[in-house]
């Protein structure tokens, strides 16, 4: 079991900034795949972006957040990061940390966390 926990959500104006923290039960180094999904009011949970546990930390990103979001992982802390810039009412939503532990395991999720962005 890997439990996940993230904070940091909150209300931010349009153009604003927050940036979203997942702490992980267990060693982030050793989990296989990391990543940020979000689910806005009526509408599908949706990737936001994933971070590969290898040498070269491959990142994906959605079409919608890319070139505004970064996601990184710090495995002293076992806590990954979504640093979320030039933020747009669009963006609002429950976003939620994964992990996956190995190719082909289970999907982990945490709780969630609000992000609203609104004047």
């Amino acid at each position: 079991q890997v439990q996940l926990v993230e904070s940091g959500g909150g209300l931010v104006q349009p153009g604003g900034s927050l940036r979203l923290s997942c702490v992980a039960s267990i060693r982030v180094s050793g989990i296989y795949l990391m990543g940020w999904h979000r689910q806005a009011p009526g509408k599908q949970r949706e990737l936001v972006a994933t971070i590969l546990n290898l040498s070269s930390e491959r990142t994906y990103y959605a079409d919608s957040v890319k070139g505004r979001f970064t996601i990184s992982r710090d495995n002293a802390k076992n806590t990954v990061y979504l640093e979320m810039n030039s933020l747009k009412p669009e963006d609002t939503a429950v976003y939620y940390c994964s992990a996956v532990v190995g190719l082909g395991q289970a999907t982990y999720w945490g709780q969630g966390t609000q992000v609203t962005v609104s004047s």
